[in-house]
């Protein structure tokens, strides 16, 4: 790959970071309940990468039946990391919603062992230890009652659901085109949270939706597209690593649009979790 090439590559790598950063702003700013966030964005999402899929002709047949329930546990899981994402950055802040949220790949080291015959690394506690000191410094009061706790402790459940969607895909994205993996879950997704469109509040749609518009298609659709089209170019521990840049680029979007500012100890203990992203990367590459 020449040097201009591999910076074209670079760059749209980091473009497709900055839109997938953009969901902790939108998250934060839509007014509708979260179920209904995520249905639009799920919905729309799905027109744009089912359009994407037809304009480059990949082929969206799934070979058999085990990897269409694959999908689905996948989409269940996608569907829960999307909408407890959502509720952590809604109870605290961008800052810590999204910090709180990558701790998923030292939450991937750990539970690999159990999904595939990757062996066990003692030094994936060591990361786990330093996660949690983060985590414990990103927590202003240890008060169960504290909005700002519970938006951590739900970031770290939506950590974990991130967690488990890659591993239970992870044999897949060998056999499947990434764009239509993530048309699959949207479009499973779309049909499994139609009751939130009965159950809930949707007439805000009507002042949200150019921000909904957003989220859908520069947040999911083209930012994931462009995300994972980069896998191709790029090892997997190298796009980790500017992939942990999300929380630095959403919380300057934050600054800028929702006047978030962001403490002290939400730099300390964002830094120790930004960290342990970046040393598994470094040591994934080096194995």
């Amino acid at each position: 790959m020449s040097n201009k090439s591999h910076l074209n590559h670079l760059l749209w790598l980091t473009v497709a970071t900055i839109f997938i950063s953009t969901s902790g702003a939108l998250g934060r700013y839509i007014d509708m309940p979260t179920p209904v966030i995520i249905w639009w964005r799920s919905t729309l999402a799905a027109v744009f990468l089912l359009l994407f899929c037809y304009y480059k002709g990949i082929n969206l047949k799934i070979e058999n039946n085990k990897d269409c329930w694959t999908f689905v546990l996948a989409s269940i899981f996608m569907g829960a990391h999307w909408i407890t994402y959502f509720y952590a950055l809604k109870l605290s802040n961008v800052a810590l919603g999204m910090l709180s949220l990558f701790t998923f790949p030292v939450l991937i080291a750990l539970l690999e062992p159990l999904f595939t015959k990757v062996k066990f690394d003692p030094i994936h506690i060591v990361l786990g230890i330093i996660v949690l000191i983060g985590i414990y410094i990103l927590a202003p009061d240890f008060d169960l009652q504290s909005s700002q706790l519970q938006g951590i402790l739900l970031g770290l459940l939506s950590a974990l659901c991130y967690a488990l969607r890659i591993l239970i895909l992870k044999n897949k994205v060998v056999k499947y085109n990434g764009t239509m993996l993530m048309f699959y879950q949207v479009v499973i997704l779309t049909i499994l949270l139609v009751p939130a469109l009965f159950l809930m509040d949707t007439e805000n749609i009507k002042t949200q939706y150019p921000y909904v518009l957003l989220l859908a298609l520069l947040t999911t659709a083209i930012g994931h597209t462009l995300f994972i089209n980069s896998l191709k170019y790029f090892k997997a521990s190298t796009a980790s690593i500017i992939g942990s840049s999300q929380p630095i680029f959403g919380i300057i979007i934050a600054y800028f649009f929702l006047n978030e500012i962001p403490t002290i100890h939400t730099f300390a203990g964002g830094a120790l979790i930004l960290s342990t992203v970046v040393i598994e990367s470094i040591r994934s590459k080096n194995k």
